[in-house]
């Protein structure tokens, strides 16, 4: 881009004014998919997972209505290890609480179904709905009927022995979910919005550092399954270590990655860090510049300013052991920081080709 490139203005997508229902539509559900996001951690946090033992997608809308029922669910959770190892002190008001987070988040993920179909018929009906994009909105009702699949697959992974969903299955979910996400965020700024600018260099960048911001996320998905965050609550040094020293005991050495929880947080750890340095130098680029968009400048400063805000989330989560609220703030920031990654690598990805010098 040259000097005089500041003051374009990108002109709006061909198909601009008739998306705009469609983009207002997919930007709704992309707000419930990250209270979504934010939901499943507190029912996780609240250890609340398990407490549903039936998976009844059409029938399950309605949580007990009588304490015959009441009694009824609560004999099948008694039945599980969780209740039998770890909750065998629970009474039954006890586990009406644990109850209501695992059901708002099962009828959370209903609601969204429907605040998906619903308007995609009435769209589809009246016309507003353009060809070319039934294959990603096909994509989207797929990923969003493979993650009910993958949610229950998860909790069923408690059911067996262990009183805890499995870590891999954990941060399947997560991950899915986070694409949703992505995928709604994208598919809405691309049908409302020119890119800014094409910048080779910083597109390159803003590449790495979502990818970077996924993998750290995926990451956490293991501190949480195995409970990684309540072991080393200091920082910057574990406990006095820079490296923990039960990092890699078990055998052979790649089980640690996935399996034990002092070698999961250490790479956890330094992982947001390389994330956070990596959106740092792509700020400080932007500042030393001359050549960069509004728009894209914007979109860099608010990476970098909820990366901030990440970052000291997750210290302060770890420091007081992993809080309900923390816990769930940190969880949700991590979408936040991840749909920032998305609107910077869409304003770089634009089809003006980059001349000159970029910083």
């Amino acid at each position: 881009m040259n000097a005089s490139s500041q003051s374009y203005t990108p002109a709006l997508p061909e198909h601009a004014a008739a998306d705009r229902p469609v983009a207002w539509w997919l930007s709704g559900v992309a707000i419930m998919v990250f209270l979504m996001i934010v939901i499943g951690g507190i029912t996780r946090l609240t250890e609340s997972g398990l407490s549903m033992v039936e998976w009844r997608p059409l029938i399950g809308w309605l949580p007990p209505m009588s304490e015959p029922e009441w009694y009824r669910v609560f004999s099948l959770y008694q039945d599980t290890p969780e209740f039998q190892k770890v909750n065998a002190w629970m009474t039954i008001d006890d586990f009406k609480q644990i109850f209501f987070w695992e059901y708002l988040h099962r009828v959370w993920g209903r609601l969204i179904g429907i605040a998906f179909a619903v308007p995609f018929i009435v769209l589809a009906l009246t016309g507003h709905i353009r060809r070319a994009l039934y294959p990603r909105l096909g994509f989207l009702f797929l990923l969003g009927a493979i993650q009910g699949g993958i949610g229950w697959w998860m909790v069923k992974s408690g059911l067996v022995d262990n009183p805890a969903v499995s870590q891999y299955r954990l941060a399947i979910h997560l991950s899915v979910a986070l694409l949703i996400l992505a995928t709604l965020i994208w598919t809405a700024l691309k049908l409302i919005r020119t890119p800014a600018e094409t910048n080779r260099k910083y597109r390159r960048h803003a590449v790495a550092v979502l990818h970077l911001i996924a993998i750290t996320t995926i990451a956490g998905a293991f501190v949480a399954g195995l409970d990684a965050g309540l072991i080393y609550n200091t920082f910057p040094l574990m406990n006095g270590h820079v490296i923990p020293p039960d990092y890699a005991f078990a055998e052979p050495f790649w089980i640690n990655l996935f399996e034990n929880p002092a070698t999961v947080q250490f790479n956890h750890r330094i992982i947001a860090i390389l994330t956070f340095a990596s959106i740092v130098w792509l700020l400080v680029r932007v500042m030393r510049a001359t050549d960069i968009a509004p728009r894209t400048r914007l979109a860099i400063h608010s990476l970098a300013g909820m990366a901030t805000i990440q970052v000291a989330l997750g210290i302060a989560t770890l420091l007081a052991q992993v809080p309900v609220t923390l816990g769930a703030a940190h969880q949700g920031g991590a979408a936040l920081t991840l749909a920032a990654a998305i609107w910077v690598l869409f304003e770089t990805s634009g089809p003006r080709a980059a001349s000159g010098r970029s910083g």
